[in-house]
């Protein structure tokens, strides 16, 4: 493939003037704008967006940075499919020594490795350099050669364009070149993806937490000590990513590291963020119209504050190898899909220890559903809902997940209506939707929080057996609701509309058994059974559960992954008779699951 002259021009232009465009004083921003971005415009992206392409699904976001502490946070490019981020660019003024130096490489490779992008870009034009950024976690420590996988001064673009321009093009990207690139790049033994990375990192959180709980609060009941671990976990998970996020402010956490008393110096954080966000996940008091009742139990626990000290060092550059802005909801999700197979139990002795659920052993493992399936069932099943329709007409759309674990079909039906809705306004005439977007920094159209606030609570609906699952699924939406937006857009909306940032999702997302209801309880005693069985069994009545959607009918949408082989074993009279079509030869939940979501 012959270099474009385009290409040609650039090179021979560089040449001539490399000396200035070395020295100190030629900048990043200039290099982006002279050099880098006509280098990708010769790949054929349109980094523009001269086609005008809907903010969701044009090719190249070029990212405005957050600055925090001396940290910048957020990458300068990142190249899309159809919405989809295939990879990350990193752009640094030509005075930087690419070949060698180590914080441009581990910046890089941590956004990367944080976003679960196999591979990512770091170029001043002079150098051009890409990295298999599955290769980690990270470490500063790495030398700037590690996981480099393609390396090219600039007086070596036009030899290499076949090698370049075949991966890394628009059309190569697009006809899956860049795929095969990936695919055919063995991962190197020893290394762990940040999905596996994190599970252990929060895996860790939960074993020294329960310990130290059971320990210092020794007439902690077993399901309190359960809530109370995943509840503080929860919290402090979403007040870091906040913090990369330009929400909260940045190290707050790890200020309390020089503190004493550590984790009430936390719950006096914890309250604040109450006052801020709303939601339920920092509720402590009774308030008006909510209801689910306060958490009144983990203001009042003793930890130790070496236990602490340890868990907020490892949130924080340099022990951290995470970037939790660029983060994403999904791979979040995939994580504590994984986590909630794992559950706390109390020995006789008060000591906690960490158990595979029973039937999670029985199946053998945790299987989460892949990203790319849920967009799929998302899209398939949405989009002939929502076909010819308006933003009224849609918002009396009800979707339900009736085994929703940690959110990821919810999760990917509320970014489906979020595209939707922007696009359908945009359409329509930005101008006449001033309460429904704004322009962000680079002038794109974007939904205000108030109307995904409207859209998370009239569209999207939850239930699942497991109380810790239900609150990771509320997390996972809360935090999408965060994303892209700072703390001048938070306060703005407090402000303006004197109300919270976030929803309370107590009446969308609902603990329960969804195929055991109350009449359950009709044929068997179950008053004499114990607190523990009862738990188990979680009995839910849809009526009572969602009642204005049920007197209008139910929902329009039943999507989900039900628990495939998910055991019945104990209630079998009760399900036969409840559900005789599905429980014909093989039993399983998701068989039922299946004729409750049809009927």
């Amino acid at each position: 493939m012959a270099p474009p002259q385009l290409l040609i021009d650039l090179v021979e232009r560089f040449d001539r003037n490399v000396d200035a465009y070395h020295s100190s004083h030629y900048n990043e921003a200039q290099v982006r704008t002279e050099f880098v971005d006509p280098f990708f415009e010769a790949l054929g992206w349109d980094i523009p967006n001269r086609q005008g392409i809907a903010e969701a699904y044009k090719d190249v976001v070029r990212e405005i940075s957050i600055k925090i502490g001396a940290d910048t946070k957020a990458p300068d490019y990142c190249f899309r499919v159809g919405g989809t981020p295939k990879f990350f660019l990193e752009a640094k003024k030509p005075a930087v020594n690419l070949k060698l130096d180590q914080p441009a490489a581990f910046q890089l490779r941590r956004y990367a490795w944080s976003r679960k992008l196999p591979l990512s870009l770091l170029t001043n034009f002079s150098e051009f350099a890409v990295y298999d950024c599955r290769i980690g976690p990270p470490s500063q420590s790495d030398k700037a050669s590690t996981a480099r996988t393609m390396y090219y001064s600039y007086k070596d673009y036009a030899e290499n364009w076949d090698a370049i321009a075949g991966t890394f093009s628009r059309d190569a990207v697009w006809k899956g070149s860049f795929d095969k690139y990936v695919e055919t790049s063995k991962l190197k033994r020893g290394t762990a993806e940040v999905d596996l990375a994190f599970l252990r990192e929060i895996e860790g959180w939960r074993k020294e937490l329960a310990s130290n709980i059971a320990l210092r609060n020794p007439k902690l009941s077993e399901l309190d000590l359960k809530s109370a671990v995943q509840r503080i976990i929860d919290r402090i998970i979403f007040l870091r990513i906040c913090e990369d996020r330009g929400i909260e402010p940045y190290g707050q956490l790890r200020e309390l590291q020089k503190k004493d008393n550590i984790y009430q110096q936390l719950c006096v954080i914890f309250q604040g963020a109450d006052d801020r966000y709303n939601s339920g996940l920092f509720q402590f008091q009774i308030e008006k119209d909510r209801n689910e009742p306060p958490d009144t139990l983990t203001l009042t626990l003793s930890i130790d504050d070496d236990r602490l000290k340890r868990i907020f060092r490892r949130l924080y550059y340099p022990e951290s190898p995470y970037e939790f802005s660029v983060l994403p909801a999904d791979i979040l999700g995939q994580v504590y899909e994984q986590f909630l197979g794992k559950v706390i139990k109390l020995t006789p002795g008060h000591q906690a220890r960490i158990e595979d659920k029973p039937e999670v052993k029985k199946a053998g493992g945790v299987y989460y559903t892949p990203t790319y399936v849920v967009d799929y069932i998302v899209a398939n099943t949405l989009g002939s809902l929502m076909a010819d329709k308006t933003p009224r007409q849609v918002s009396k759309i009800r979707v339900l997940d009736p085994a929703c674990g940690s959110g990821s079909f919810m999760i990917g039906a509320f970014q489906y209506l979020i595209d939707w809705h922007s696009k359908w306004y945009e359409d329509d005439g930005p101008i006449k939707h001033r309460d429904e977007l704004y322009q962000g920094p680079r002038g794109e159209w974007r939904l205000t929080i108030a109307e995904e606030k409207r859209i998370l609570r009239h569209n999207i609906f939850g239930v699942d057996i497991d109380p810790q699952a239900v609150e990771v699924t509320k997390l996972s939406l809360l935090l999408k609701v965060l994303e892209g937006e700072s703390d001048q857009t938070l306060n703005t909306n407090l402000r303006l509309f004197h109300e919270r940032a976030l929803p309370d999702l107590g009446c969308n997302v609902k603990c329960g058994n969804s195929l055991i209801g109350t009449d359950y309880g009709l044929g068997t005693q179950m008053s004499f059974l114990s607190t523990e069985k009862k738990n188990q069994i979680n009995l839910f009545d849809w009526d009572s559960g969602f009642p204005g959607i049920m007197n209008s009918g139910g929902f329009d949408a039943v999507i989900g992954n039900p628990p495939w082989g998910g055991d019945i074993d104990g209630i079998t009279a009760y399900i036969t008779q409840k559900y005789p079509s599905s429980t014909k030869g093989y039993r399983t939940a998701s068989s039922c699951l299946w004729t409750k979501g049809l009927s």
